[in-house]
């Protein structure tokens, strides 16, 4: 299994739905999510995955999940390329990190998380072994060890509202004519 980052960049995205989202993965619901991963077409289903907050403080790492499906194209006129890949995951931990991050910015500059580039500038990125090794174990200290949630166990609402929110913001800017970067 190999692992990715997503990064998250609250000046991008406020994400206002992230504390609900963190609520319901904390209860055991099952959340599935979609995200963006640059132009990493080598994740596959089982992968793992790591959510980064950059750009503002608490900055560091604050969520996590499996992969359950590849990368996939999604039309995006706003792109060059005419679309973006985007993969499907479900959370296994998820914290709101408007509030706080499990493994702060700090931590990861010491060895041997330091091995790692952990302010990439899209998601996508492959965690090297090393670092990855020492990140799960860190993880698991942090926030115990669970077994990846069971897509078909859980009733209740399964996606993010993030999922939603973003078609949303980009039906508004097509009707304004403003271009969503």
């Amino acid at each position: 299994m190999t692992a990715f980052l997503l990064i998250w960049s609250p000046r991008k995205w406020p994400w206002p739905e992230l504390p609900d989202v963190a609520k319901r993965v904390s209860t055991g619901v099952a959340v599935t999510d979609v995200w963006g991963c640059g132009f990493a077409r080598s994740i596959l289903p089982g992968d793992r995955v790591f959510l980064h907050r950059v750009a503002q403080e608490p900055k560091g790492i604050f969520g996590s999940g499996y992969v359950t499906r590849a990368p996939y194209e999604v039309p995006d006129a706003a792109t060059k390329r005419g679309y973006r890949l985007c993969i499907d995951f479900v959370y296994d931990w998820l914290v709101d990190a408007h509030e706080a991050v499990v493994i702060p910015r700090e931590m990861l500059r010491t060895h041997p998380f330091s091995v790692q580039t952990w302010d990439a500038q899209s998601s996508g990125t492959v965690i090297k072994p090393i670092a990855e090794g020492a990140l799960e174990k860190r993880w698991a200290e942090l926030t115990g060890k669970r077994k990846p949630p069971r897509l078909d166990a859980q009733p209740g609402p399964t996606r993010s509202n993030k999922v939603t929110a973003h078609a949303a913001a980009k039906k508004h800017a097509a009707t304004k004519g403003v271009r969503k970067s």
